[in-house]
């Protein structure tokens, strides 16, 4: 299984630089979500998570891989207020 993991994480790693163009917006959102997929993985692998776990930190690691991406689209980064509400700004640099 590590084998396995390694292998299509060092794949996803070699595809990336070729891209010639600029990504679309669509195109980050799906490598966010892909390489937060991988990143969910990993994680569950290192912790020895049982498969439930596994499945969740997958799910967990796209939804933020996700996240990530549209914040870069936008260069707005959420910060919460403290009750549940959340004001964007900026990101900084």
């Amino acid at each position: 299984m590590k084998k396995a993991i390694l292998t299509l994480a060092s794949v996803a790693v070699l595809a990336l630089p070729a891209c010639s163009r600029p990504l679309t917006d669509q195109e980050k959102t799906i490598v966010g979500g892909v390489a937060g997929i991988g990143a969910g993985l990993i994680t569950a692998n290192a912790i020895g998570a049982n498969k439930n776990w596994t499945v969740l930190t997958t799910l967990a690691g796209a939804a933020a891989g996700i996240m990530v991406a549209r914040n870069y689209q936008t260069n707005q980064c959420a910060y919460s207020n403290g009750d549940g509400t959340y004001r964007t700004r900026p990101c900084p640099v």
